[in-house]
């Protein structure tokens, strides 16, 4: 028999020592959820910020999570490519989750209630992914009393108002930006006029009178892109981001079961805008319309049961042109129907098992892919302080980025669908790993993996005719092992954070590393919990140098000008570069030191918190790459202040 208790707190201030205890649930030894992280809202907050909070950045401080340098928020997870990240807020896929030429994650930390993120094994509800999941879900709204926060930071201002109406309640945010000027900083002192903007809303509604149990939620999200640079002869940039859904949540009346069924639709649009400048044009659509609904059922030995169900509808639309004239028009449109199923083996206290598959029956690429995709994760503890964790999966992926490896920053990367004439992506995962428990503070966990890809889809590029193909398939392979120590008090907390791994990928019978290979990555941080409201945290990061492609030399080319009206047709040179073999040199190692400072305070009838923060302490020059035409050095971020304030009333 089920229980239902509820318990309707008011908030109130009390004025505490400088030591608060703040409880924290211990991992169940039964747990089988290998490389499984949740991220809290008090542990974003603490982590320093390139300007202000963000989801993304705050991910590159995680084992098995690199990045390619300061000036970008994409991620990449244990050799995978940023494409084979599910990225889902609500239960609702989301395609281009970044701001400002993807410097930010376009999440607001204001509206997030909680965070997990899967760096692989994930089990059979999570699908069309190669790499990992993060889940994000936001707040509900204030049910008691109507509330509104307001922050300021260098980049932009952002409101949020959340309050109870009949039988539920409401939140609504939106964020903007009011000046740029500390972009150029990530801009090597350019001056790009980036303008963005986002805002969102939850509605919940619970009447008792329409069902014991039930629970309709409407959530929906916006946000949008532009860079207008004001002149004929440079490129424009506008994108733009949508996820709207309706959920119907029920909990069966005195059953341990429930269920949810949601509809969602999301979609993103990008284009750039060449006008007189010799850029190519590029433009991209995805439309994506979804029906899903999940089972859950709980057996008295405390074991579960989990069926679900999806269904999804993608219409993709991409054109753009190459280096050498060759213009692609791709347009699919396809179906996806998916059903999994989970059994967990909860009902003994050191040993759990989470077995299932998710059944494809049909896919948006017209080939047939892997009918089965099976998962089985599993966990066994044979001392309190030990336990031991495994993973086994198969996965795939036919909704895909094309994604130039030649390019130094990722500017453009547009989703189309694994075409008719090759296989969908497929992964093979392999996880293993154990957690030490030395005490109640200091914890202790490593995790090894080994990752191959097959038909991994890349750009052809080869391609000169318009009738050549526009993508080949190649293979990839990752592997490397992790390990992460954190002791926490009341006072401080410490965390220690390593990985050493190996990424590879063949096209073309070319074997290279992808532009996201580090060997060696490092995270030493320190947080303390001053007292008065006043926290500080000291964080420092160390990766090995990135593979990049070296050039070998110049030669002057010709180009021929009007072969009708023109004498000398061979009257104009430019110099032209030579790259050796792809990402075969290693930049220089990256280290950094950053620096947080905030407080906390109450006035009148106002919540007060201030932050500072300094990126770089010591400045170090952390090459991001070099200019191929002339050779110049572009660095990094260099010593960067930056400061926020929240007021909430």
């Amino acid at each position: 028999k089920v229980t239902n208790i509820k318990v309707q707190l008011e908030p109130n201030s009390f004025e505490l020592q400088t030591i608060e205890k703040i409880g924290k649930k211990y991992e169940e030894r039964n747990e089988p959820n290998i490389g499984l992280q949740r991220i809290t809202i008090k542990q974003l907050e603490a982590l320093p910020k390139g300007v202000e909070t963000d989801v993304f950045r705050s991910l590159q401080y995680t084992a098995g999570v690199q990045s390619t340098g300061d000036v970008s928020s994409r991620y990449y997870v244990r050799g995978g490519s940023a494409d084979q990240n599910l990225v889902l807020i609500n239960g609702i896929s989301v395609y281009n989750p970044f701001h400002a030429l993807g410097m930010f994650s376009i999440f607001d930390p204001e509206v997030i209630n909680s965070v997990e993120f899967h760096k692989g094994g994930f089990t059979a509800e999570y699908g069309g992914r190669l790499s990992s999941v993060l889940n994000i879900i936001t707040k509900d709204g204030n049910k008691k009393r109507f509330a509104g926060k307001a922050s300021l930071s260098l980049l932009t201002g952002k409101a949020l108002v959340e309050g109870p109406i009949p039988n539920g309640s409401f939140m609504l945010t939106g964020r903007k930006t009011h000046s740029n000027n500390i972009l150029k900083k990530f801009l090597n002192d350019n001056n790009v006029p980036i303008d963005f903007y986002d805002f969102s809303f939850k509605l919940n509604y619970a009447n008792e009178k329409i069902g014991k149990g039930t629970k309709f939620i409407f959530h929906g999200f916006q946000s949008g892109d532009l860079i207008d640079q004001a002149s004929q002869f440079a490129e424009n940039y506008k994108w733009s981001t949508r996820a709207f859904g309706a959920t119907w949540f029920q909990v069966v009346e005195q059953s341990p079961m429930f269920f949810n069924i949601g509809v969602h639709s999301s979609g993103y649009e990008g284009e750039v805008i060449p006008l007189l400048s010799n850029v190519k044009p590029k433009k991209n659509v995805v439309q994506d319309i979804t029906l899903k609904g999940n089972f859950f059922y709980v057996f008295d030995s405390k074991d579960e049961l989990n069926v679900g169900a999806e269904v999804k509808d993608v219409e993709t639309n991409l054109r753009l042109e190459n280096n050498r004239g060759a213009v692609a028009n791709l347009t699919s449109r396809g179906s996806r129907i998916s059903l999994y199923v989970k059994y967990k083996f909860l009902r003994y206290e050191t040993f759990g098992l989470d077995i299932g598959t998710r059944l494809n029956l049909s896919l948006l690429s017209r080939k047939n892919g892997e009918l089965f995709e099976p998962r089985i994760n599993f966990s066994y503890s044979p001392l309190p302080q030990f336990i031991f964790k495994g993973a086994f999966g198969i996965y795939q992926q036919d909704l895909i980025t094309l994604t130039d490896e030649n390019e130094l920053l990722s500017i453009f990367e547009p989703w189309t669908i694994t075409p008719s004439y090759l296989e969908p992506s497929k992964a093979l995962h392999y996880n293993l790993g154990f957690t030490t428990r030395f005490s109640e503070n200091l914890t202790m966990n490593i995790e090894g993996y080994y990752k191959s890809i097959e038909n991994l889809t890349a750009v052809n590029e080869k391609k000169v005719f318009n009738g050549d193909p526009d993508l080949v398939a190649g293979t990839g392979e990752a592997y490397g092992w992790e390990t992460t120590l954190n002791y926490a008090t009341e006072l401080y907390n410490f965390s220690f954070a390593y990985s050493n791994s190996w990424a590879y990928k063949k096209v073309d019978g070319w074997l290279y590393h992808p532009k996201y290979d580090s060997r060696h990555s490092l995270n030493v941080g320190l947080a303390f919990n001053i007292g008065k409201g006043w926290r500080t945290s000291v964080m420092w990061v160390y990766n090995s140098g990135l593979p990049f492609t070296k050039l070998v030399g110049y030669y002057d080319k010709f180009y021929v000008k009007d072969i009708y009206f023109d004498n000398n047709l061979f009257d104009s040179t430019t110099p032209f570069t030579l790259q050796g073999d792809r990402n075969i040199g290693r930049l220089p190692d990256y280290h950094r030191l950053d620096l947080t400072l905030s407080k906390k305070m109450q006035l009148f009838f106002m919540n007060i918190e201030m932050n500072f923060s300094i990126i770089n302490t010591y400045d170090r020059k952390n090459i991001l790459y070099f200019k191929r035409d002339t050779g110049e050095r572009v660095n990094m971020l260099p010593f960067l202040p930056t400061a926020t304030i929240r007021v909430e009333i």
